[in-house]
């Protein structure tokens, strides 16, 4: 395992916390920690910067789907400070995982991420 790929899947376990991060205190600790400062997330329903508005759209996934969590599916590809990964977001209850996706992240020079390109490839059908 190279230099590179252990910095890769760090920053993806960390940034794995900051999603499953639950309540409010931790959850803000694990995006400072996932996340440099002035850092960004984007997909098709967000584009923020900043620790507090990224913390916002951990929580309002966690309302949108009480009790599931967020688990990588595969393995993290990664070269320079770029890495790719797929992910679920798992019902604890049934293990169902009426989401997934993918995303692509840059890391700053402290391992830290600089940004998130997110990717919904399963979402639930509109009712």
């Amino acid at each position: 395992m190279s230099a590179n790929t252990t910095r890769h899947e760090s920053a993806v376990a960390r940034y794995f916390e900051a999603w499953n991060a639950r309540e409010p205190e931790a959850r803000a600790k694990a995006v400072a920690a996932a996340w440099a400062v002035g850092g960004g997330y984007t997909d098709p329903l967000a584009d923020v910067v900043g620790h507090d508005r990224i913390a916002a759209v951990i929580a309002a996934a966690h309302e949108q789907f009480p009790g599931f969590s967020f688990r990588l599916t595969g393995a993290v590809e990664g070269h320079h400070d770029t890495a790719r990964f797929a992910w679920e977001l798992v019902s604890e209850a049934d293990g169902s995982a009426p989401v997934a996706g993918s995303d692509v992240i840059t890391l700053a020079g402290d391992g830290r991420i600089r940004s998130v390109h997110g990717f919904l490839d399963r979402v639930p059908a509109r009712a």
